[in-house]
């Protein structure tokens, strides 16, 4: 049976950890001297007060054990409770902002997909800016440290709720779970300081450098600039951006991989090597079409083209220039690279490298039986047998994926959207990209002249996209509430 106050319990320490998040912003606005810290104050309140309620009406709940239908709701409640009351700063704010435009921006920011209602995003006061980008940089995380360290300190085993998110096989490279969280958290520091140092070397000042450092680790793609990386007019940057957007697409524990082991295991993992060759093919189509049809100089080419098609690809959804203007080769492959994603146990979304990967092997294997029918061939990812388990986890996955995404576009398709935007915003949201495609939320738009029920669609879309789509699901099957 399902155990509400525990679970009331770990939302009670997330509303906690997310009240004390929302000081940084009130400190941000309180220096610069913008008047939005008193959202902020409300919004902390507020947080806090239902954190606390929840603790201390489940405090005798700290032993009880986590059953498998607790771990689904944890994981889907967090993000839906998260989302909420991380909406309350844009809310409080201006009371010309809806309840609905604060929620979808929330969701937008801690499921790290990067689209935005706001139209103006420089004229946003600096705690706004900060709150966003701390959205992202949490969100990016979340599921990894949720798994790995928040259940554990409850003391129960996090690894069965890390595969909620992450349907795939995963080593434990250190032998208990607080110490896998640990070392994701110091890597995602590490990694996050790192660009920090290397975005205020490159130009730029110290407020966008952490806006952006944070939200480039988290693969969001939040900016607290109109034209995203547009605005800086630099080189330097773009290329910065380029490197880190790719290190954040890759396993966060193969840097722990490396430290140990040196570089020779981490690039003979196949998920990493297929990634890489992914977006460098990619990024090659794309360059020498915006090159030989005269649309960008070779630098140009090079530079913006690598830059979006990587973006895109990992979900990250900075933009440098207006793609759709690079005619209709280009947006069809960063439509179709909206799906891809990076590696699984990055804070990449969509659908991930290696499910890729085990359906190309896995429809190796069926051309091979129909060749040979008496043969027997086994699958293998990594060296390593596939199990019929996997196998039936990805293929599963692929069909939900497909058929949600065209639930999706056909009832946004309802709201009077046309074609383009419907599909582009079911791809983007339900993949965690951020931009679309088309005038109304491509490159150089917002998602703010969409109607609210289609902003209520995006938002559910957006979640399902985050929690891999079945661990939502889940929850609505009458069987999950049985006994």
């Amino acid at each position: 049976m399902i155990n509400f106050k525990i679970i009331l319990n770990v939302l009670g320490y997330l509303l906690v950890a997310l009240s004390i998040l929302l000081i940084v912003p009130i400190i941000i606005d309180l220096i610069s001297g913008n008047e939005s810290w008193k959202s902020f104050l409300i919004s902390l309140i507020i947080t806090l007060g239902f954190g606390v309620t929840f603790l201390l009406s489940t405090r005798n709940e700290l032993k009880n054990k986590i059953l498998t239908q607790d771990a689904f709701l944890i994981t889907t409640l967090s993000w839906i409770f998260i989302s909420i009351f991380g909406a309350l700063p844009f809310f409080f704010l201006d009371s010309s902002l809806s309840l609905t435009n604060s929620i979808f921006e929330s969701m937008s920011g801690i499921t790290t997909t990067g689209s935005t209602i706001f139209n103006e995003v420089e004229n946003l006061p600096q705690g706004i800016l900060i709150w966003r980008s701390i959205l992202q940089w949490v969100g990016g995380v979340g599921i990894i440290v949720m798994a790995v360290s928040i259940l554990p300190v409850l003391q129960v085993g996090g690894m069965q709720v890390f595969r909620t998110e992450s349907s795939d096989t995963t080593d434990k490279i250190l032998p208990r779970t607080t110490q896998v969280a640990s070392a994701v958290i110091i890597i995602y520091i590490i990694l996050t300081v790192t660009c920090l140092i290397a975005y205020w070397v490159g130009g730029m000042n110290l407020f966008d450098a952490i806006v952006h450092s944070m939200t480039t680790i988290a693969t969001g793609g939040f900016s607290s600039k109109n034209d995203s990386f547009a605005s800086f007019n630099n080189v330097s940057l773009e290329y910065i951006s380029i490197i880190f957007m790719i290190l954040s697409s890759l396993p966060i524990l193969v840097y722990l991989e490396i430290t140990r082991e040196g570089l020779k295991k981490a690039l003979a993992d196949t998920q990493i090597i297929t990634f890489l060759s992914i977006i460098l093919l990619s990024s090659v189509l794309v360059i020498f079409y915006l090159w030989i049809q005269n649309i960008k100089d070779v630098e140009e080419a090079v530079r913006l083209g690598a830059f979006n098609v990587i973006s895109i690809i990992t979900g990250t959804g900075y933009t440098s220039d207006n793609y759709n203007s690079w005619g209709p080769f280009p947006i069809y492959l960063l439509f179709f690279g909206m799906f891809i994603g990076g590696c699984a146990g990055s804070t990449t979304c969509g659908i991930k490298v290696f499910r890729f990967q085990i359906l190309f092997e896995t429809l190796k294997i069926q051309i091979q039986k129909l060749l040979h029918p008496h043969g027997v061939f086994i699958p293998h990812y990594n060296r390593k047998k596939i199990q019929e388990e996997v196998t039936s986890s990805v293929m599963s996955f692929f069909f939900i994926f497909i058929l949600s995404f065209i639930i999706i576009t056909l009832l946004l398709s309802m709201t009077d959207l046309d074609f383009v935007t419907s599909l582009s915003a079911a791809a983007t949201s339900l993949a965690n990209v951020g931009p679309g495609l088309g005038t109304m939320i491509g490159p150089e738009n917002s998602f703010s002249d969409i109607s609210d029920y289609a902003k209520w669609i995006l938002i559910f879309s957006m979640l399902l996209g985050r929690l891999e789509i079945l661990t939502v699901l889940v929850i609505f099957h009458p069987s999950f509430w049985k006994k």
